[in-house]
C-alpha cells in the first residue's frame, strides 16, 4: 500500500494548485486531486498549473459531486448531455494529470430507501465506459448520502457494471451507521483506493493517529481483501491544527504499513 494525502484536507485553507504543492512537501507518496468548480475541472486549469501538479503520484481525481455526477443519470437527454460536457472536461483534464481514478459519488437524494439499482446500472456503465476511454477507472465511492449509502450497493451495481471499481470512505462509513468492515467485505477484490480519518472520544474526525480507530486493524482487513492500493488522508480544514499535524499522521500510517507490511 501507498499513503497519500487528498487535497480536500486543505479545502478553505488553500486552492488545489496550492495544496499539491504542500502534499509534495510532506513528503506524501501519492495523492488524490479535488477539483471542485468548473473552472478548474477545465483542462486549461491543469495546464497552466502542470509545474504544481508535476513531481507526485496523482492516483486519482474526485469533483464536487454535486456539481454535475446526479445529472449523469438524467432521463433527459439534454440534461445529460450536459453533464457529460463536465465529464469530458474532467477527464481531459485526469489525463494531463496521470489521474488513473476518478473517485465517483454519482446520483444522489436516494434516503433510507436506497437507489433502484436497476433502473439505474445502464447509467452507471456508460459512465464507465465513458471514461474509460480516456484511460481513467471509475470508483464508486461509499458516501452516507449518495448511490452508496449502505452495504450491498456495491455488490448489485458491481453485477450489473463489471468495470466498476469501490472506494471505501471511513468517515462516510461512520455516517452512514454501517461498520467499516461492511464496507471491505462488500467491496472485497474491487477497493481502488481508500480515504482514511479517525475520530476521537467525542467523535469528533481527526487525523488518523488522534483518535481511536485501529489502523493496524483496518489495513489488515484491507489487506485479506485484497486490497494494495492508495491509503489517501482525507479530512476537512478544521479537524487539524498546522501542517505538521498532517505529516504526523502521514508518518504514523507509514510506520503501521512497514510493520503490517
Amino acid at each position: 500500500m501507498k499513503t497519500g494525502i487528498s487535497t480536500a484536507s486543505f479545502f478553505l485553507r488553500e486552492e488545489c494548485e496550492q495544496a499539491i504543492k504542500s502534499i509534495k512537501a510532506l513528503g506524501a507518496e501519492c495523492a488524490e486531486v479535488f477539483l471542485g468548480t468548473y473552472y478548474e475541472y477545465r483542462p486549461e486549469f491543469v495546464k497552466a498549473h502542470a509545474a504544481e501538479f508535476a513531481g507526485i503520484d496523482i492516483c486519482a481525481c474526485h469533483s464536487l459531486s454535486t456539481n454535475f455526477e446526479p445529472q449523469l443519470f438524467s432521463p433527459s437527454r439534454r440534461v445529460r448531455g450536459d453533464a457529460y460536457y463536465w465529464l469530458d472536461q474532467l477527464m481531459r483534464s485526469a489525463q494531463i494529470l496521470g489521474a488513473r481514478k476518478y473517485t465517483f459519488h454519482g446520483y444522489t437524494g436516494f434516503g433510507a430507501g436506497g437507489a433502484d439499482i436497476a433502473a439505474l446500472s445502464e447509467h452507471m456503465c456508460e459512465v464507465a465506459e465513458f471514461c474509460s476511454r480516456y484511460g481513467v477507472e471509475l470508483c464508486l465511492e461509499n458516501v452516507a448520502w449518495g448511490a452508496y449509502n449502505r452495504p450491498g450497493v456495491f455488490g448489485e451495481f458491481k453485477s450489473r457494471c463489471p468495470s466498476l471499481s469501490g472506494v471505501l470512505d471511513l468517515k462516510q462509513a461512520r455516517r452512514s451507521g454501517y461498520p467499516y468492515g461492511m464496507y471491505i467485505a462488500d467491496m472485497a477484490g474491487s477497493i481502488s483506493h481508500v480515504h482514511l480519518s479517525d475520530v476521537d472520544e467525542n467523535g469528533k474526525m481527526c487525523l488518523p493517529g488522534k483518535g481511536v480507530y485501529d489502523f493496524a486493524e483496518i489495513f489488515s482487513r484491507l489487506a485479506d481483501a485484497g486490497f494494495n492500493g492508495e491509503a489517501i488522508i482525507e479530512v476537512y480544514g478544521d479537524n487539524y491544527g498546522g501542517t505538521e499535524e498532517l505529516k504526523a499522521s502521514l508518518d504514523y500510517l507509514g510506520e503501521i504499513l512497514s510493520k503490517t507490511g
